[in-house]
């Protein structure tokens, strides 16, 4: 069995940012299709089984994925990493409930600035401890600094949306009796649905090296992934019933495909750049791909201000300073 090679940091962290471009794209479109459905949940399983359909195909046809998906049975069965890797899907699962559950409640600026926080915390832990397939990574003050700067980069990009968040918010608290401490868990939600991406990609990371490929890892988290999924939306459908009808336009079915694009690479970077990097890699990409959307296919009433475009930029430049090869022992903690 051959392990995907490891990639140097200059072709490895554009991947990253690459790949984070999905994120905001996929967000729109499952977005529109929860609207058109009247179900956040029914979208995200449309979302992930279109995935899982996408990546079975990928994986019987390609000779890669072919032979990736031979080794997922042995793997498992020898226990060449823990069983329960192949549940990381389950991870993202959790994000999506997490995203259709607290964002009417935070609105979207605070659900990104907590996501943020909880995954470039974890991204720190788990280097650390060395989950990922790319081994310990030393806590160092200058990754503390550039962690530091990228939350303070994100909150500062997304500022301008703090508005209709705070709206969002204002109308909860408002809803529960304006009690603040009623909201508490709603912003508990994605700061750990952010903290436990960082797990996420670092097992799928590990599993990758063990089937030879991050086809087969995508698979894997897509099946997981579908099957909480559909038992959500099935409880759901027993208790409130179902909601509008699939509709006819294709790219509604576009946002699977996309959640392949980012799942796979971020799988195959972890060894290469390490959680913690490759998740900084994809906070830029999803605030650059956010940006390009406000700018060339706008929402109604969107407009770009100046925070939002300089934040992005203080966010390439918190991950420069998070990657620069420090001289040995400076700032370690």
């Amino acid at each position: 069995m051959t392990h995907p090679p490891r990639l140097p940091l200059a072709a490895g962290l554009p991947m990253a940012v690459a790949a984070g471009l999905a994120i905001p794209a996929q967000g729109r479109i499952n977005g529109a299709l929860g609207a058109r459905l009247g179900d956040g949940i029914a979208a995200a399983v449309v979302s992930f089984s279109t995935g899982l359909v996408l990546m079975i195909l990928v994986s019987l046809v390609l000779p890669r994925g072919r032979a990736g998906l031979a080794q997922i049975i042995p793997a498992v069965r020898e226990r060449r990493f823990p069983p329960y890797y192949v549940l990381a899907g389950g991870i993202g699962a959790f994000f999506v409930f997490a995203q259709s559950f607290t964002i009417g409640l935070l609105g979207v600026a605070l659900f990104t600035v907590s996501t943020v926080t909880g995954q470039t915390v974890s991204g720190l832990l788990v280097d650390r401890l060395g989950i990922g397939p790319g081994g310990k990574k030393a806590v160092t003050g200058i990754r503390v600094i550039g962690c530091i700067l990228t939350i303070a980069a994100v909150a500062w990009a997304v500022s301008p949306r703090f508005g209709a968040g705070s709206g969002a918010s204002s109308a909860g608290a408002s809803g529960a009796g304006g009690d603040p401490a009623q909201l508490i868990l709603p912003v508990i939600l994605p700061v750990l649905a952010g903290f436990l991406m960082s797990f996420q990609q670092a097992m799928n990371g590990t599993a990758t090296m063990h089937y030879g490929t991050p086809i087969a890892a995508t698979l894997v988290n897509f099946v997981a992934g579908t099957c909480v999924l559909w038992v959500a939306w099935l409880v759901k459908v027993a208790v409130a019933g179902a909601g509008n009808p699939l509709p006819g336009e294709w790219w509604y079915y576009l946002g699977g495909p996309m959640g392949c694009v980012f799942i796979g690479l971020g799988a195959l970077l972890v060894r290469s750049l390490g959680v913690l990097v490759t998740g900084l890699g994809m906070i830029a990409g999803q605030l650059l791909g956010s940006l390009g959307l406000d700018l060339l296919v706008p929402a109604p009433g969107t407009v770009v201000e100046i925070p939002t475009v300089l934040g992005t930029v203080l966010t390439l430049g918190a991950i420069v300073v998070a990657t620069l090869p420090w001289p040995r022992g400076a700032f370690r903690r």
